[in-house]
Parts: structure tokens; sequence; C-alpha cells
């Protein structure tokens, strides 16, 4: 699983149902819901990090 910072919570949270995008600019990023309370979350991921992402 994949952390990110939930702004709900205001902690760092794993992620579930993440999903990799690629942004205009051409960098990455990983959405996903909170596993706690179900809030949206992203991160934004290097191109290393978005290899090990399935």
């Amino acid at each position: 699983m994949l952390e990110g910072r939930c702004m709900k919570c205001k902690e760092s949270r794993e992620m579930n149902n993440v999903k990799l995008e690629k942004t205009a600019r051409g960098t990455f990023m990983a959405r996903g819901v909170c596993a706690v309370c179900g809030t949206n979350m992203a991160k934004i991921l290097s191109a290393e990090q978005a290899k090990h992402i399935k």
C-alpha cells in the first residue's frame, strides 16, 4: 500500500484504490481513498516511485 497525507484526518494514512496518473507536465501522481475516513487523497511521485506502483 502507498501512504499519503489525508487532509481530513491530518495524518499520514494508507491509500486504498490507488490509481496512477500522469499529469499534464509529465510527472506522476497517485490518487486514492483514505483507508479510515474515505476522503480522496493524492500524492506526487517521482518516475522511480511510479515504477513500483502496480
